[in-house]
């Protein structure tokens, strides 16, 4: 399982990359897309959406089950990356670079772990 070490993560098995103060990408964690088995179906917000530190953001389907994805931070999203939505084996390849939203005008976030914290609460 690849964890990297340039992320915050939630509990809730997302990644965060901060690019500054107010600008983040956010998107599921190796980890996550290991459990979840095979995407088939991406469910994306818009371009303009509000989203909720907290409350889920976009959902993905495998063979197993529907699962929500939940938003770390709170902000406006400012890109969606719509080659998830007919693509979305693409998170099962590499989960790192198949981000779901870009976040800007952060104005909260939940708590987050770094890389080591994020190792661990995944081996618990």
């Amino acid at each position: 399982m690849e964890i990297k070490t340039d992320r915050q993560y939630s509990e809730s098995h997302e990644w965060v990359l901060f690019e500054n103060d107010t600008t983040a990408t956010i998107g599921v964690t190796d980890f996550a897309q290991s459990e979840l088995g095979d995407l088939v179906f991406v469910n994306l917000p818009q371009v303009g959406d509000t989203v909720t530190a907290g409350t889920p953001f976009a959902d993905v389907e495998s063979v197993k089950a529907v699962s929500d994805v939940y938003c770390p931070v709170s902000g406006t999203v400012s890109a969606v990356n719509e080659e998830l939505l007919t693509a979305p084996q693409r998170i099962n390849e590499n989960a790192y670079d198949a981000w779901f939203i870009k976040v800007e005008k952060i104005t909260d976030q939940k708590p987050l772990m770094d890389a080591e914290a994020y190792r661990t609460h995944t081996q618990a």
